[in-house]
């Protein structure tokens, strides 16, 4: 599960600006002043409805047909989710790892002030294709 799409209902607000709620996810409303505030926004709920449903084990609906929904007074908006992207951005906890390395190759690393945690960051987003 990396990329998710669900339908959104845009209302407009009385007050200006708009309201969005998920067909899927009754819990997952939200609001902007504009179109571009309002899609971030419901990018941001859709991913903690998601991933709150996670931590829960709560089962993640399947996203609706768009052909399936009724708008009632708004409009579709499908909503792109990067669940990778939004853990990255989100969690950014870090935890303690112990490795084993040689002597010589440690020795010569601290000899040039490398930081080890930056680096093996760094290799590992890079074996893991993340950038």
């Amino acid at each position: 599960m990396n990329k998710l799409f669900y339908p959104a209902i845009f209302h407009n607000a009385e007050e200006g600006g708009f309201w969005v709620s998920f067909p899927d996810l009754e819990e997952c409303l939200t609001e902007g002043d504009d179109m571009t505030q309002a899609y971030e926004m419901a990018v941001n709920a859709l991913g903690l409805a998601l991933t709150s449903r996670l931590e829960e084990n709560e089962p993640i609906p399947s996203p609706s047909e768009p052909g399936n929904i009724t708008l009632e007074d708004g409009f579709l908006v499908i909503v792109e989710f990067d669940m990778d992207a939004y853990r990255r951005r989100t969690n950014s906890k870090a935890v303690k790892k112990t490795l084993s390395i040689p002597q010589w190759l440690n020795e010569e690393a601290m000899a040039n002030g490398l930081n080890f945690s930056q680096i093996l960051q760094e290799a590992l987003i890079s074996k893991l294709q993340m950038k």
